[in-house]
């Protein structure tokens, strides 16, 4: 008994190689994608840490002048440092005991909406 496949073998192959190519495809793909978002989210983290530490040396510095400014002024060599240091206590008072942490959930809500699946809306609407 002869079995005649009329080529279909072929094509089963064929098609079995051509989705084995796209899967390979798809699979760089992703990691490609992953390698993108890893790489641009290393990149956005290296710039905010050194934004905060230029920033909080400014914050040092100008603290120190304002420190000394307020001790000529005042012909004293303590009382502009305790005057700036009392309004970081009045500041650290008013962020401990009188804001709400939901202000604060909803700036980050605004700033982080549309930012982790923003492709993925887009790819949607297209």
């Amino acid at each position: 008994m002869a079995m005649e496949d009329n080529g279909t073998r072929e094509k089963n192959t064929n098609i079995i190689e051509n989705l084995m190519g796209y899967i390979d495809t798809r699979i760089d793909i992703i990691r490609l994608e992953v390698q993108e978002k890893l790489k641009s989210s290393f990149v956005g983290i290296v710039h905010g840490v050194l934004l905060g530490l230029v920033a909080f040396m400014c914050l040092i510095f100008v603290n120190i002048f304002l420190g000394l400014l307020l001790n000529h002024l005042l012909d004293s060599t303590f009382w502009g440092f305790g005057i700036i240091a009392l309004f970081y206590v009045v500041l650290l008072v008013i962020l401990v005991i009188g804001l709400d942490k939901k202000m604060f959930q909803g700036m980050a809500d605004k700033t982080f909406d549309n930012t982790i699946y923003k492709t993925d809306k887009r790819e949607k609407s297209i």
